[in-house]
């Protein structure tokens, strides 16, 4: 005792505390108060007779008793000396009630006496007895023991012949006490002899109250009695526990009769109270629902009218109980409540928390795992969610051309439609629409696998349809235990045959091939050969020049000993045509042709059966689509297939209504400008492999292009590897000569810098003042300002609104004088993007008399433009715009290739290059760039660069990949 004294001292600190005067009292403390001499004082306010409650400081005598002159000391000056929480609540508590003015039962009372009786300094407690002196002093006050009651009262109900009797009875430790023995004090207490309890429940100081008055026994005439039972006891059974000792234990007739025999249900009820769920956990036994967290009793009449009594579970009750508490803290804490019978009401929580479907859908499966119903969950306002868990079930078996996956989500007895599932995973939703109108609530885990179950299918009604191609895709998203044993087979025999696909069977060259295939161009046919074994379509992305046309044409006649009806439509470009139609007269004459194409053509499906190629232009096919898609095609070979790259444009949408048994793509350029490139093309010749759209674009082509992700760049190179085959020359063609390219370098005159630097900072300050997101809208606007920059490079001559600046163009001084020097000796190709700068070119070659061909977009008659080139010996110079002669066409007399102007891939300039360095080529090529220095140009041959990697990484190799141009991009690129 003294070392706890010794603490008090020391930290409170008494002997600094100043006198203070108490309010109507003229003593004064001393300055000195030791920690030993406080103690309580609970007495009543002389007037108005409410509680007050004192911090007094006094001498004792050897015996323990309070000496005279009892000082009272003022708790707010205790408050500084102290950090401790209970000890700051303590003095702040007897504060309230040393100025205690009026009789209340306000929550903050409650709580203000509940910090005194914790009493964390272990002070005593005295009670003022009036009897002995109206005023506090050392005789008229007496020691007693302060703690909180655990109420625990009970009623005994006795029939008395015609009339029955109430009484009280307290329970306190094991003890019970009459009510005779229990006096009320201060409104908050009760005093059991020396003992005085604080009851923070008012209900039951009330009920006390009523007993006593009643001097604990109330007697009622039977007819009074029922009305008083029905409306009294009934409610009060919900905190107090009443005895009926009248009624008699059911006989088991009665219990079977009553179907209290039957295993008791168990239900939770949900309501609401303000922001707050309440659950209210209910047994019935029988025809009665008993709340559990009450003092109920079980009450029923027989057939006879007899009233017997049934004890309830208690054991299945407190499992109950403990069943609901387990599931969250929050319930934990107030079971504990309930045992110490603080309150006798529900369960709790708030509402955010509560409907929270992380905690309710696992808490619900727990209790209905233990046969507990719950109720009036959708009755909770704004309340639609489903209470049940999501149950899933997947099954995949073998279709005929694809893997049949049947997906079944179930919410109890509500099934979700495939649609509906499909509407939220699009949306990226975890909640789902039921046929009652509640929301289902799918995992979280779950999101992601459907995610990709429906970025690789399609929808066919309630199944969904996975593409024998995109097998792969299956085998990543599907476990195997999902799998049925025909699914599991096939997935074998393809990871089996296509993980290996450079080992093939060869495939004999046909007799009727005009021609002898080189061993790359033979290993072309063997792989189109094997594609077609699993029925799967392809994409032959040789570099130009390697013989594509030709490998396709051997494909077609080796398929005459495979099909009965050989039937096989080519698109290609219209300045193609002629093309294909001499290559299949040259290298394929028994091959029967109908060329669709032309203001005269015929349009009719009749006939189609006797010809083995259809042949037709992409414009063509927009136009006749309506009558092409009827017939059903072997196979369909797009030529130069980077055309369909935009999902968007007619032709892709064309070529998708087309039918065929297979399909085949080709082009030298698989990727144009970034990933996306690849979906358009190998959607249509691959139907399934990547899935749909929106899929790949999040899957791989933001990822990749945007976020430079080597992962996702190495995923679908393996997903892409067995259906693209791609030679470059350098890898098959090493009998071609010698190809050198080089760059001029071009420097701008005065004149021409003067102007390209005036729209060079117009741009930028344009640039500069504009945000990312407004730079996006009006991308269009910075494309033409950065087109004017690459027109002023050429000549300013172009810019035809401007203000002549003369015609200085040092490209075009550097490219006259290189045609003038090598004219003589050498053909020459000169391309640009700006069919402008072509014509400045052509009126120079005109004054200088040199002689030479023009091909652009305009130009009829290509074949005999070509023609001309190839076999007049006076036609030096060809001039070619980019976008008409970059492709198709076969111009191996030139050797010097001339690019005025750089464009953003090099993969267009290697076509136009690949012009002349193509099969049939016997002279060493020079191809030479024109670039101006400081400008443009430059920034757009550093971007080439990172450019050829983007068209090499998906096709052969895993380096980093190119990324979209930001703001601070377009600023470095001017």
């Amino acid at each position: 005792m003294q070392e706890r004294e010794d603490d008090i001292k020391l930290e409170l600190n008494y002997d600094k505390l100043l006198p203070v005067i108490k309010k109507g009292n003229s003593k004064r403390l001393t300055p000195q108060i030791h920690p030993a001499n406080l103690v309580l004082v609970f007495s009543r306010h002389r007037h108005y007779r409410h509680l007050v409650i004192e911090l007094v400081s006094a001498e004792q005598t050897k015996h323990g008793k309070l000496k005279n002159p009892l000082q009272v000391v003022d708790p707010l000056d205790l408050i500084w000396k102290t950090e401790d929480q209970q000890e700051l609540k303590f003095f702040a508590a007897v504060s309230k009630f040393k100025n205690h003015y009026q009789e209340s039962q306000a929550v903050s009372d409650v709580e203000a006496l509940k910090a005194i009786v914790v009493n964390p300094l272990k002070l005593p407690v005295y009670l003022h007895d009036e009897k002995v002196s109206a005023s506090v002093n050392a005789s008229s006050v007496v020691g007693i023991d302060l703690s909180v009651l655990k109420p625990d009262f009970e009623l005994n109900v006795d029939e008395r012949a015609d009339q029955f009797a109430i009484e009280g009875v307290l329970h306190l430790n094991g003890k019970s006490f009459a009510l005779e023995t229990v006096e009320l004090r201060y409104q908050y207490f009760v005093q059991i002899k020396q003992q005085l309890y604080l009851v923070k429940d008012p209900f039951f100081l009330s009920l006390i109250d009523f007993f006593k008055q009643h001097r604990n026994q109330l007697v009622l005439e039977r007819e009074l009695y029922e009305d008083f039972q029905e409306n009294i006891l009934e409610a009060l059974e919900e905190k107090v526990k009443i005895n009926y000792s009248f009624l008699k234990p059911a006989t088991k007739n009665q219990m079977v009769e009553q179907g209290f025999d039957l295993e008791n249900e168990q239900l939770i009820y949900l309501t609401e109270s303000e922001d707050y769920v309440l659950l209210t956990p209910v047994m019935r036994y029988g025809a009665l629902e008993i709340p559990i967290i009450s003092q109920k009793q079980i009450k029923a009449k027989d057939k006879r009218g007899q009233m017997f009594t049934l004890q309830r579970d208690a054991e299945r009750e407190l499992q109950f109980i403990t069943d609901i508490a387990k599931m969250h803290p929050y319930f934990e804490e107030q079971a504990v409540e309930f045992s110490e019978q603080r309150h006798a009401d529900c369960f709790y929580m708030h509402r955010k928390h509560f409907l929270s479907p992380e905690w309710f859908l696992e808490a619900f499966e727990a209790w209905r795992s233990k046969g507990i119903a719950i109720l009036g969950f959708n009755g909770l306002k704004d309340n639609r969610l489903s209470p049940f868990k999501a149950n899933i079930a997947i099954h995949v078996i073998s279709g005929i051309d694809w893997f049949e996956t049947a997906i079944k989500v179930q919410f109890n007895k509500q099934t979700v439609s495939l649609k509906h599932l499909h509407k939220s995973i699009r949306n990226k939703s975890k909640f789902v629409p039921l046929d009652d109108g509640t929301i289902g609530i799918l995992p979280d885990e779950w999101l992601k696998k459907f995610e990709g179950y429906f970025g690789a299918a399609e929808i066919s009604e309630e199944t969904l349809h996975t593409p024998n191609i995109n097998y792969s895709a299956v085998e990543e998203l599907y476990e195997e235990a999902l799998l049925s044993i025909d699914a599991k087979e096939r997935l074998q025999l393809y990871r089996s045959k296509l993980a290996s696909f450079e080992h093939i069977d060869q495939t004999e060259v046909p007799s009727t091939l005009n021609t002898t295939l080189r061993g790359y161009q033979k290993e072309g046919l063997n792989w189109l050969n094997f594609l077609d074994t699993f029925n799967f379509g392809g994409c032959l992305a040789d570099d130009m020049g390697l013989g594509k046309t030709i490998q396709i044409l051997a494909f077609i006649l080796s398929q005459q000993e495979k099909v009965d009806r050989n039937t096989n439509l080519i698109v290609v470009p219209a300045s193609l045509v002629f093309n294909w139609q001499q290559e299949i007269k040259k290298f394929a004459p028994t091959l029967k042709v109908t060329t669709i194409y032309g203001a005269n053509r015929v349009k009719q499906l009749k006939g189609f059966d006797k010809y083995q190629v259809v042949l037709t232009s992409y414009g063509t096919l927009l136009a006749d689509v309506a009558w092409l898609k009827e017939y059903h095609f072997n196979y369909i070979f797009l030529d130069e297939s980077q055309l369909i790259k935009n999902p968007d444009s007619q032709r892709y949408k064309a070529v998708r209504l087309l039918q065929s048994r297979n399909k085949v793509v080709l082009t030298g350029t698989p990727i144009e400008n970034n990933t996306f490139d690849l979906y358009g093309q190998l959607s249509f010749a691959c139907t399934g492999l990547l899935g749909n759209r929106e899929h790949f674009r999040q899957q791989y082509s933001v990822p990749i292009d945007q976020f430079n992700d080597a992962k996702r760049a190495e995923e679908l190179q393996q997903r892409i590897k067995p259906f693209i085959l791609r030679r470059t020359k350098a890898q098959v063609a090493q009998e071609l000569p010698d190809k050198t390219e080089m760059v001029i370098y071009c420097e701008m005159g005065q004149k021409q810098r003067e102007i390209y630097e005036s729209c060079r900072n117009e741009i930028r300050d344009y640039l500069m003042g504009r945000s990312e997101d407004e730079l996006t809208k009006s991308s269009m606007h910075v494309l033409q300002g950065i087109t004017k920059l690459r027109q002023i490079c050429n000549s300013p001559a172009l810019l035809s609104k401007e203000t002549f600046y003369d015609n200085a163009s040092a490209k075009m001084d550097v490219l006259l004088e290189q045609i003038e020097s090598k004219a003589p000796y050498h053909k020459i190709l000169v391309f640009s993007q700006f069919v402008g700068m072509l014509n400045l070119v052509k009126e120079a070659l005109e004054e200088r008399n040199i002689r030479f061909v023009y091909l652009s977009g305009q130009t009829k008659n290509r074949e005999a433009v070509v023609n001309s080139f190839q076999q007049d010996e006076e036609m030096r110079v060809f001039l070619i715009s980019l976008k008409a002669g970059g492709v198709g066409l076969n111009l191996t007399e030139a050797d010097y290739v001339f690019l005025i102007d750089p464009w953003w891939n090099p993969a267009v300039e290697n076509q136009a290059i690949d012009r002349t360095y193509r099969i049939g080529q016997h002279k060493n090529v020079m191809a030479v760039r024109l670039i101006c220095p400081d400008t443009i140009e430059e920034k757009i041959m550093l971007m080439q660069e990172k450019k050829k990697e983007l068209v090499t990484d998906l096709i052969k190799t895993e380096t980093s990949i190119f990324k979209s141009l930001s703001k601070d991009d377009l600023l470095r690129l001017i």
